[in-house]
């Protein structure tokens, strides 16, 4: 397990998230791979994963997104490629809640608010708690599909009325990420 690069797995990779999460990540003195961000995610799981061999830094966080689409898309691809490969240890995963209908959602072990508190229930796109304890998602559905260590929800990353501006160090991000590495570890 010692020659396997540890990985997180966030599920955005527009703009601002990207921001946050390059941020988060060198916040937390990890490596980011910015190129698998697209909204949708444009490399192949098989292109980051070749990113992600050659980073410096450990944990390297990756983003996958699929535009606000249900269904298998890039982003899920991305994610298959990622988690069978034998020299990736996926530490866990960052959900994040959006406006996406028809979707069936992901159990989350628990969730990192819009004011930065952990709680055993689920979050909607501003970082709220729900009564729920899934978080739907354009890009989340596919996560039921593997045994992720740690499934942690979030808000709209580097959003949430600005609780997680990059401007103010991307503090949800950064603590959901914090929290993966804590975990059972």
């Amino acid at each position: 397990m010692n020659d396997k690069r540890n990985v997180i797995i966030v599920t955005d990779g527009d703009k601002r998230a990207k921001h946050a999460v390059e941020l988060a990540a060198k916040n937390i003195g990890g490596r980011c791979i910015s190129r698998s961000a697209g909204n949708p995610t444009e490399l192949s799981g098989d292109e980051i994963v070749n990113y992600v061999l050659k980073a410096m830094y450990d944990p390297v966080v990756i983003m996958v997104d699929d535009l606000g689409h249900p269904g298998y898309g890039k982003g899920e691809l991305a994610i298959s490629q990622i988690m069978t490969h034998p020299e990736i240890n996926v530490l866990g995963v960052v959900a994040v809640a959006s406006n996406t209908e028809m979707v069936s959602g992901v159990k989350v072990d628990f969730s990192v608010t819009c004011d930065g508190k952990i709680i055993n229930k689920a979050v909607d796109k501003e970082g709220h708690q729900t009564e729920d304890n899934k978080i739907y998602g354009d890009t989340v559905d596919v996560l039921n599909s593997y045994n992720f260590p740690v499934i942690v929800g979030i808000g709209d990353i580097g959003k949430m009325n600005r609780k997680d501006d990059c401007i103010i160090g991307a503090p949800i991000i950064t603590k959901a990420l914090e929290e993966i590495i804590k975990y059972k570890h």
